[in-house]
């Protein structure tokens, strides 16, 4: 089947039953939970067409339940205690497409032996998926079950190619619904709203957006260096933070622009539309001279796994001072993707080499994620050391005068 018929899938099955007194029936049903029928829109309750109206049959699941010694000891003991007999009846049931879970459907209408996809992620009324090639013939079928399925999505979309750009968004293809990428959506109180198509977004990160902004407090600066839409942004800013947030992308700094808007912290996020390079050698380094003299701490966050251990090299000999601060350094977030087997050593490694600097023993690692096999995505937390960040006039290293797109460009082989 690649086109749906959602005919196809009716038939009669017969399931166990209980015969229950209704006096205990809500009782009966809270101790049964566990082996009572979970199916979409199929009651667990139903008449006793041979009783007079003082009983009820609660259906059980027959993957569980064949047999009263499948009962588990307490709920036999429950069911003795309400003086309720362990012998089980048949019903018929009429099971419908509208009853089944989204890999039944898939499984029965998939050829043998293939992966059966049901996973997705969900952006807003969008459900994002990433199909093999053995599964394109299929397309249409399996983005009308997911949203059949899934209440709320109105759109399945197919990523169709890698993120190979500069602007971290990717090529896909409307498998069912309504061709509408604005999607609105909140995460960790906070809401966001963008273009689906045009910027980048990942659902799977809002425990590490959470967790590298608690980090943050009142009165602290935020350095967002590839901010996106601004879910590192946005929450400092609500923490009450001073936030310098950037992105290279044109649509992701006008949507950036509107969720500070419409969360309501516009006056305490700067907005800038850069190279990453270009925005530490300048609006960071124009503000950072009177931060380290100030009390409060200051965060540099730079997500873009693929490529920011790469741009660490900008904060060499970045401001010129006669007498180094110890003091109120910034604090370093940068992610990295890592395939080696030590994938802690190799993003340190890697890092130290951008830096032109020995971090090993001065920084902490954070695993993210796992993005596709053999591939993590890792997080370096590091104060800048004043070896790096501070330099005489005569080596203060200049900006890169390659154009900026080229400079950013991004080749990632996983939604990150």
């Amino acid at each position: 089947m690649t086109s749906l018929d959602k005919e196809a899938f009716t038939q009669t099955i017969t399931v166990p039953a209980l015969r229950v007194p209704i006096r205990v029936l809500n009782k009966v049903i809270k101790s049964l939970k566990k082996s009572t029928i979970q199916r979409p829109g199929m009651p667990r309750v139903v008449p006793d067409t041979e009783d007079g109206g003082d009983f009820r049959l609660i259906l059980l699941d027959p993957h569980r339940i064949s047999s009263p010694s499948c009962f588990s000891e307490a709920e036999a003991e429950a069911l003795r205690s309400f003086e309720v007999p362990e012998e089980l009846h048949s019903h018929e049931l009429q099971l419908t497409y509208d009853n089944l879970k989204s890999e039944e459907v898939l499984e029965a209408v998939l050829p043998q032996g293939q992966d059966v996809t049901s996973a997705f992620s969900r952006v807003g009324h969008i459900a994002h998926m990433n199909l093999r090639d053995h599964q394109l013939l299929y397309k249409s079928l399996i983005g009308q079950v997911i949203m059949d399925k899934n209440p709320g999505i109105t759109c399945v979309v197919n990523k169709l190619n890698i993120i190979d750009s500069t602007y971290r968004n990717f090529k896909m293809e409307v498998l069912a619904g309504e061709e509408n990428m604005v999607a609105k959506l909140k995460e960790n109180g906070v809401t966001y709203e963008f273009d689906f198509s045009r910027v980048y977004w990942n659902s799977r990160l809002s425990t590490e957006h959470q967790r590298v902004v608690q980090l943050v407090k009142r009165g602290d600066t935020v350095f967002d260096v590839f901010a996106g839409v601004g879910p590192f942004a946005i929450p400092a800013a609500r923490m009450g933070a001073k936030v310098l947030a950037n992105d290279l992308n044109p649509e992701s700094y006008r949507w950036l622009q509107h969720n500070c808007k419409l969360n309501k912290v516009e006056s305490k996020v700067r907005t800038f539309n850069l190279d990453g390079r270009a925005f530490i050698q300048g609006p960071v380094k124009q503000e950072l001279p009177a931060l380290l003299k100030g009390k409060d701490s200051v965060h540099v966050v730079m997500n873009l796994p693929a490529l920011a251990l790469e741009f660490l090299d900008a904060f060499r000999g970045l401001l010129h001072q006669e007498t180094p601060c110890d003091e109120n350094l910034p604090t370093v977030h940068c992610y990295g993707f890592s395939r080696e087997d030590d994938p802690d050593t190799d993003v340190v490694k890697r890092a130290s080499r951008s830096l032109g600097f020995p971090l090993e023993n001065r920084c902490s690692l954070h695993f993210v994620r796992n993005v596709a096999p053999n591939k993590d995505m890792m997080c370096v937390r590091f104060t800048i050391p004043k070896e790096v960040l501070f330099s005489s006039s005569d080596d203060q290293t200049e900006p890169s005068e390659e154009p900026a797109p080229k400079r950013q460009k991004c080749e990632e082989t996983d939604s990150i």
